[in-house]
């Protein structure tokens, strides 16, 4: 016999969310020591900001890419970790369209383009706070067993 889930209200989805970015930014050391932070998170989607700071330029005095690649790939985990099921990269790739310069605010929105089963694919745009495209990253995600909020589930069952 399977077991039924009813699905959530919207309202409960986005508490969800909520629930599950705070969680996670609670343990997400990377993300803090990067300065980054969270602009608005909702199922399959997050939207992340970082300031490039002067330790963040590489030798041609630009934001370097692994800054800005991990500026995404955080947005990409807080968008595909949303509904909490624990979520990790299986794949991703980048590409740089523009520099990203100091004290500039980068921001990062990624947004859920397929979830099926264990797997998803999601977009992350990450722009310059003039607007500007800086890169564009995809990645491809991977369920592992778990919650992000340990025992979520368990309760929600007991209900």
């Amino acid at each position: 016999m399977t077991e039924h889930h009813p699905k959530p209200t919207p309202e409960e989805a986005q508490a969800l969310a909520e629930a599950t970015a705070k969680a996670m930014w609670s343990r997400d050391q990377a993300a803090q020591a990067l300065g980054m932070s969270i602009v608005s998170v909702k199922p399959g989607y997050a939207k992340l900001k970082m300031a490039v700071r002067a330790d963040m330029v590489n030798g041609h005095h630009i934001c370097h890419g692994g800054m800005i690649f991990s500026l995404a790939d955080t947005a990409f985990a807080y968008s595909c970790n949303s509904y909490n099921k624990n979520t990790v990269a299986s794949a991703c790739n980048i590409d740089f369209l523009a520099p990203g310069k100091e004290g500039e605010i980068l921001e990062a929105e990624a947004i859920e383009q397929s979830q099926s089963g264990r797997t998803g694919v999601y977009d992350v745009t990450v722009r310059s706070s003039s607007g500007k495209t800086v890169a564009l990253f995809r990645g491809k995600s991977y369920r592992i067993n778990g919650e992000v909020i340990a025992g979520l589930q368990q309760a929600d069952q007991a209900k």
